[in-house]
């Protein structure tokens, strides 16, 4: 008796690394078409037109008619897409996930990061991810009955691949309250997360190879080295990030109450025309900030300290208007991007030379800014440990968790 039980329950181990391995290297070939898509349709867009006509004001009339389409869009097929924490609310709740309509979850991603919108690629492709597992789950016998564990494993290979941070998406799910693989042992998540990872981070780093890559991921910055002054400042620094953070929360909380007294479709154009003229006024404010973090990071001294400061907290204004807007998207990359520009413009502000302060002082800002938004600072510390030395790594995490613990049971980040 005790035989066949095992047998059971090694064959459905076996069942469960099997769908977790593949549920990685679909979520990883599914991001890496989505960036392609993303990355060709942009370079058109904002690099080719432009390049064949000369047009007036042409970042505002994009970003303008990015808005009526999908203010448009949003009114004929709902409100997409939904961020992650949504997804997986509704995955613990319903214990499904509707996917029917994958197509429009993709295309409703797809839209606002054409259009320049400030936010980032990741909320629309949880959903996607997600809606496959149940499609699996429900024409696939074999699948078995951990759907929920695969939407899961499936959400962190996606974030991990997205972000180019193997561990990030592990803790993004395992740190959420009720959530992670609770079925099987810990030596059997080890297994599971590993097996979907490497699929995951498999098929993209293949597909990137043979076909060209998507978004690049954030650089990494140069390694440092730290003074006593670096420490002391340091206190200044994880204030700055907790100051940036309530901020943001600030900012998510007014710009939220307002897009409810707009009234569908005017409010998507309102926020186009919006980000089309600070866009033009400012240019590094469009996109997700990614790729224009690298700008930064080599031109950072010809800025001044005030608008470095300045962009910091415009970049966090305008990521809450486009996704409380509808012009939706995720909020790490543009979060990551302010926490930089902040921690760039103190140091310049303290340090006359700071091409080694500045690093610092960025990933003190950063870690203490997104441990303040998302509370989840084992996270912080994966997402932003491919971008910073990693001499840095205990001091991060201790940014990460100050900035948690002072907004502990604060409004949460992400819609």
């Amino acid at each position: 008796m005790e035989t066949g039980r095992t047998k059971v329950q090694i064959k459905n181990h076996i069942k469960l690394y099997f769908f977790c391995t593949l549920t990685g290297a679909t979520a990883g070939g599914v991001v890496w078409l989505f960036l392609k898509i993303m990355s060709e349709a942009m370079g058109l867009i904002w690099e080719w037109i432009p390049g064949q006509v000369s047009i007036p004001f042409y970042t505002i009339l994009v970003c303008t008619i990015g808005g009526i389409v999908i203010g448009l869009f949003r009114r004929k097929y709902g409100d997409y897409p939904e961020d992650p924490e949504t997804v997986i609310g509704k995955v613990k709740k319903e214990k499904h996930y509707e996917y029917k309509n994958m197509l429009i979850m993709l295309l409703a991603a797809l839209l606002p990061l054409l259009m320049g919108s400030s936010v980032g690629p990741e909320a629309g492709l949880t959903g996607v991810i997600v809606g496959l597992c149940y499609w699996v789950a429900d024409n696939l016998k074999a699948a078995g009955k951990n759907t929920k564990e695969y939407s899961e494993v499936g959400v962190a290979v996606s974030l991990s691949v997205l972000f180019h941070a193997p561990l990030f998406g592990i803790f993004q799910v395992q740190e959420e309250a009720d959530s992670g693989i609770s079925e099987v042992d810990n030596t059997s998540k080890i297994i599971v997360y590993g097996l979907a990872l490497a699929a995951g981070t498999g098929i993209y780093a293949g597909l990137s190879h043979l076909f060209g890559a998507g978004l690049s991921g954030f650089p990494s910055f140069d390694d440092v080295q730290l003074y006593t002054k670096d420490y002391v400042m340091m206190v200044v620094y994880i204030l700055c990030g907790c100051v940036l953070a309530f901020f943001y929360q600030m900012v998510h909380k007014m710009t939220k109450e307002i897009s409810g007294k707009v009234p569908a479709v005017w409010r998507e154009i309102l926020a186009g025309i919006c980000l089309g003229v600070v866009g033009t006024l400012v240019p590094c404010i469009l996109f997700s900030g990614e790729e224009q973090m690298g700008t930064l990071m080599e031109e950072y001294e010809t800025y001044l300290p005030i608008m470095l400061i300045g962009i910091a907290f415009l970049k966090i204004v305008m990521t809450n208007l486009c996704i409380q807007f509808g012009l939706k998207g995720g909020h790490f990359f543009p979060v990551i991007f302010a926490g930089v520009s902040l921690g760039y413009g103190i140091a310049m502000l303290v340090f006359e030379q700071s091409s080694g302060h500045v690093v610092f002082a960025a990933a003190m800002v950063t870690a203490a800014l997104l441990g303040g938004i998302m509370k989840k600072p084992l996270a912080v510390t994966m997402l932003l440990f491919l971008c910073f030395p990693i001499k840095l790594f205990i001091w991060i995490f201790l940014a990460a968790a100050v900035g948690s613990k002072v907004f502990q049971g604060k409004l949460r980040s992400s819609t």
